[in-house]
């Protein structure tokens, strides 16, 4: 069985609470209607009786010998005139001189006389020969003050309850009007309700929340969610470590400018264009984003109009790493390649020597077999002894062999000792690597091609890399934009994203990488756990 959507819910909540309030105004209108037509009665009634309790003629008709018949047609009149159920002019003993039935003439009264018999007037509700009543009862004084009679006028509460079906009947029509008009709006906020909700029920609304919540907290892409005015609405934990924001709690939608965001972050968020697969570089990430519209669509559940912009939806994928690792898949291929041709030039130098000791040469194979043995075991020796980082002490290993094959001198420049212990190992790859591939690439087939690298500490014990080259640099022209994504003075396709790898791991190790001329230089502080 299907549960109630929150429209009908709200729809059936909202009627019931209107009944249940237009029955309340009914019934207090009722109560304050009748109390107001019964002081009426009460009113008219004792106007009425204290009129006639003053008329001398009263007072005479009381006292003379047959009250009756002189008081009477007197009282018959008045009822009449002055729409009085009945008038009624008694002895003190109670007994009727009046009455609206002639037949109760000379029977006693009944009713409360005792305050009038004091001398005071009053009124009260009280069931007699017509039926319940509101009454007034008042003494009639001679002129020494003593009561003589007492007077009675009345009005049945049949004709009150006349008198008050008129009003009950506006009271009725206005409860129906007001039920009619809180109906009508509760139907426009259900069927709102229905179209913002694709007729959905509470339960499922909160277990689809649930489940949205658990999917956008713990997928591994960055996740932005914007409205139509591009405000960011929601983001979730990846997105607020790729982007650099704090976490999300939900809350009001934020504009992209005021959110601390880099200005290329910025500038494509502030986009409300599709985009697949945009790269987009910040100080810290190479991000890959996906943005696509999310619409209304007219046919989606119980929902019925034309289908309108809803906002859009941002996925963000970190090709940090990813791109790091190209970078290092390129250096340990250049490695290999380097390593290839080496072997074939030491079989090459293995048969030479061979032949050499075969012809009785023995002192000229033993030079040729460690002049170049030489070189590199001391070269090996200078790494070895100053560096204590092994990925290190490789890279640096593998680029001397690969500027040697590539015919580039490749000048170390390296202290007795320096520390390094406590910088990540991948971030010094992507560092060192990156900008000597660039150098090696830059004074390749030029005259005399020199690359130096110089790894060290500053003044204040930061660690520092430079890496320069006899080549010309990027020019003044390129010299700001050069980290760029993109940016390269290399001709073809797949290059200018070494430098901006090498800003983004410097930053993330809160250094910084500076060019002047064709020297980079690299600055970043040691841990303090290095120190230690």
């Amino acid at each position: 069985m299907r549960r109630w959507s929150i429209a009908t819910r709200l729809f059936v909540s909202q009627l019931v609470v209107i009944l249940v309030l237009t029955g309340a105004a009914v019934l207090a209108s009722w109560a304050d209607a009748r109390a107001d037509v019964e002081r009426d009665a009460a009113a008219r009634s004792l106007a009425v009786a204290e009129t006639i309790a003053h008329d001398p003629f009263v007072v005479e008709g009381v006292t003379s010998p047959d009250p009756t018949a002189t008081l009477q047609p007197y009282a018959v009149e008045i009822m009449d005139s002055a729409a009085i159920d009945f008038i009624t002019i008694m002895s003190p003993e109670r007994i009727r001189y009046t009455h609206r039935d002639p037949d109760e003439i000379g029977k006693q009264f009944l009713g409360t006389i005792d305050r009038a018999l004091a001398g005071e007037s009053f009124t009260e509700t009280y069931t007699g020969t017509l039926g319940p009543s509101v009454r007034a009862v008042v003494p009639i004084e001679d002129a020494g003050g003593s009561v003589v009679a007492l007077v009675s006028a009345g009005i049945t509460v049949s004709n009150t309850q006349v008198a008050l079906g008129g009003r009950i009947a506006t009271v009725l029509l206005a409860a129906a009007a007001a039920l009619a008009l809180g109906a009508l709006a509760s139907w426009g906020v259900s069927r709102y309700l229905r179209r913002v909700t694709w007729g959905r029920g509470a339960e499922e609304m909160s277990r689809m929340f649930a489940y949205y919540e658990g999917v956008l907290h713990s997928i591994s892409e960055g996740l932005v969610l914007q409205d139509a005015s591009r405000r960011v609405v929601l983001y979730n934990d990846r997105a607020a470590e790729l982007l650099g924001l704090p976490r999300s709690s939900g809350g009001a939608p934020v504009a992209v400018s005021q959110l601390p965001l880099d200005a290329p972050v910025a500038a494509a968020l502030d986009s409300a264009e599709v985009a697949v697969d945009e790269i987009v570089v910040t100080d810290t990430h190479v991000l890959v984003l996906d943005r696509d519209r999310v619409v209304s669509s007219p046919e989606s559940g119980r929902a019925r109009g034309r289908a309108h912009l809803i906002g859009t939806v941002t996925t963000l994928r970190d090709h940090t790493r990813l791109q790091e690792l190209a970078g290092e898949l390129d250096t340990m291929t250049t490695l290999s390649d380097a390593l290839r041709s080496q072997t074939h030039e030491f079989a090459n130098r293995l048969h030479t020597i061979t032949a050499l000791i075969e012809l009785g040469r023995a002192r000229e194979a033993a030079e040729l077999a460690s002049s170049q043995l030489a070189v590199s075991q001391q070269l090996a020796d200078r790494i070895l002894t100053a560096l204590d980082e092994p990925v290190l002490l490789a890279l640096l290993l593998g680029k001397a062999a690969q500027a040697a094959e590539r015919g580039v001198a490749l000048e170390l420049a390296i202290p007795d000792r320096v520390d390094v212990g406590g910088l990540p190992p991948h971030e010094l790859i992507t560092i060192v690597g990156n900008l000597v591939d660039n150098a090696l690439d830059a004074v390749a087939g030029t005259e005399h091609p020199v690359v130096e690298v110089a790894i060290g500490a500053d003044a204040r014990g930061a660690f520092r890399i430079e890496v320069s080259d006899s080549g010309p640099g990027p020019g003044e022209r390129l010299a700001d934009s050069v980290f760029g994504l993109g940016v390269t003075t290399k001709t073809g396709e797949g290059h200018g994203i070494g430098l901006a790898l090498v800003r983004q791991a410097a930053k993330r190790l809160g250094g910084d990488v500076t060019v002047e001329g064709s020297r980079f230089t690299v600055t970043v502080p040691v841990p303090a756990e290095a120190g230690r």
